[in-house]
């Protein structure tokens, strides 16, 4: 059985990471957020810091410790420390409040919360339902995280941890059933942030912004660790506000910058877009859910110097497992690319059989990235973890050249007449209508079809589009089967803070 001290001598964590940098680059800017500004040396001492105090507050290792704020310093030093401390961070989705956000409080069995003061009465209002022993403020107090480990000594902190230990309770987002808890450890994450570094191209003068929350697998452990540990100075947002985020590419020269296509939307359409230079920016990222190919087709006309990433995968995998550079967008723009450095996929029928090129198929993936299981949920563990692959329930096709194509969730694949439909093809055919803002489809139980496909539109300000129009517009795009049986316009998608649409939430309207 391997010791601690073997532990220690590797060094295989994720805070490690952050100190072997302040020890390469104890000078240089590490994080810039709300006028605050820390070299690595004081990023490195802020976390060992923190750490101490975790520690002495009772925890031990192994103990789980949840985050509930909006992006910040102090945010980032709570996940670095929690790692230090060999403790378990659990972050949470600041939107969550109520039965949603005591469900993840509960079965991850946190034995301390640290807060957004702002955020701090919705724990108040499900104490009762939780096991947490304590509450701590991440800043802004007096007896905050971040105050207290703002100055003072320095503590010695012996590692005591290793790289197959738990690091990181990763809630899944939940989008078809109750959100289960990824169980990642310290080396799936290392090895997560190599794979990034090496297929997103990411470089250490890049100077990125970082502003998709960081409760979210992709912002945290696909550009912000990954930017730390190859010593780049990160500019830090409270939240992807995009007047914001013109600004700041501006006036902090971001070269690189990573968001959700939520975001890149309404960036690609702001009326303040053309009054700002942005010439600094040459890397541009976006993942986590579909992007229009429209707004794509206005980004890349206009900007033609940037260079653009598409990333796929999922919370189970650090997320990141296949990624597309900017050279293969011009001729595989439909692709997700292919797998990064360290994950090996496989696409398979419901049999288990690998299937041809072009054929639709389940993807699977072996990697040291991926989860070790699903915390408290050994059924899941059992059905996701076959065969010897992680079955990510992700249905796509790959070609000859081995570049993957997302089609669809398996679980959103619609059974319309015995005949099954992927609710992404109707989605992009909706899209390509000029009302069209948003668009979601579902399959909605019904006595002819099995599962009738129906469609929730969001209409652009200022058109009045019905639904006669966009049916007439799908016929002559896709097949008669495919065609939405109803179309239902809302003022807004139901999305969680990553930009995925919770296909749930139409289903029970």
């Amino acid at each position: 059985m391997t010791g601690a001290g073997t532990r220690s001598a590797r060094g295989d964590t994720v805070d490690g990471v952050l100190r072997r940098t302040a020890h390469r680059f104890p000078n240089r800017t590490a994080v810039v957020f709300a006028g605050r500004t820390y070299t690595y040396r004081e990023l490195d001492d802020t976390v060992s810091r923190a750490s101490g105090w975790l520690r002495s507050s009772g925890l031990r290792p192994g103990d789980r410790v949840a985050a509930y704020g909006t992006n910040s310093d102090a945010y980032l030093v709570g996940y670095l420390a929690a790692a230090r401390a060999g403790l378990v961070h659990v972050p949470v989705n600041y939107a969550l409040r109520g039965d949603e956000l005591s469900y993840i409080l509960a079965d991850s069995g946190a034995r301390t919360v640290l807060v957004d003061p702002a955020l701090a009465d919705n724990i108040a209002d499900v104490r009762a339902d939780i096991p947490a022993e304590e509450v701590h403020a991440l800043r802004d107090t007096a007896d905050a995280l971040l105050t207290v480990a703002g100055g003072g000594p320095v503590p010695e902190c012996t590692p005591e941890t290793g790289g197959g230990d738990l690091v990181q309770l990763l809630y899944t987002s939940g989008t078809t059933s109750r959100p289960k808890g990824a169980m990642m450890t310290h080396s799936a994450l290392v090895h997560a942030y190599v794979s990034a570094v090496v297929d997103l191209d990411l470089a250490a003068e890049d100077a990125p912004l970082i502003c998709m929350p960081l409760y979210h697998s992709a912002a945290m452990h696909v550009f912000l660790l990954p930017y730390l540990t190859i010593g780049a100075t990160v500019q830090l947002l409270a939240s992807p506000d995009v007047p914001e985020i013109l600004r700041m590419i501006e006036s902090a020269r971001i070269g690189s910058l990573f968001l959700a296509p939520t975001v890149w939307g309404p960036l690609a359409h702001h009326p303040d877009l053309e009054q700002h230079d942005l010439s600094s920016l040459r890397k541009a990222q976006y993942g986590a859910s579909v992007m229009p190919e429209a707004v794509l087709d206005r980004l890349r006309t206009r900007y033609p110097d940037i260079g653009f990433y598409n990333g796929f995968g999922q919370s189970e995998i650090g997320p990141l497992a296949c990624a597309l550079g900017p050279e293969e967008h011009d001729h595989r723009p439909g692709s997700c690319g292919k797998p990064v450095l360290f994950v090996e996929t496989r696409v398979v029928d419901v049999n288990g059989d690998d299937v041809a090129d072009g054929e639709p198929g389940e993807i699977c993936y072996r990697s040291p990235q991926l989860c070790i299981g699903y915390w408290n949920n050994d059924q899941a563990t059992a059905e996701a973890f076959r065969d010897g692959w992680f079955h990510s329930g992700d249905l796509v096709t790959v070609d000859s050249d081995g570049y993957i194509t997302v089609v669809d969730r398996i679980k959103d694949v619609i059974n319309t007449g015995g005949i099954l439909v992927a609710s992404r093809e109707v989605e992009d055919a909706l899209y390509r209508h000029e009302a069209v803002a948003e668009a979601a489809v579902i399959g909605t139980p019904d006595e002819r079809w099995i599962e009738a496909i129906t469609a929730f539109v969001v209409r652009k300000n200022g058109y009045q589009v019905v639904e006669a129009d966009l049916i007439e517009h799908v016929k002559h795009i896709l097949a008669p089967f495919k065609v939405p049986k109803v179309v239902r316009f809302i003022d807004e998608l139901p999305r969680n803070q990553s930009g995925k649409v919770l296909k749930r939430t139409l289903r029970q309207r």
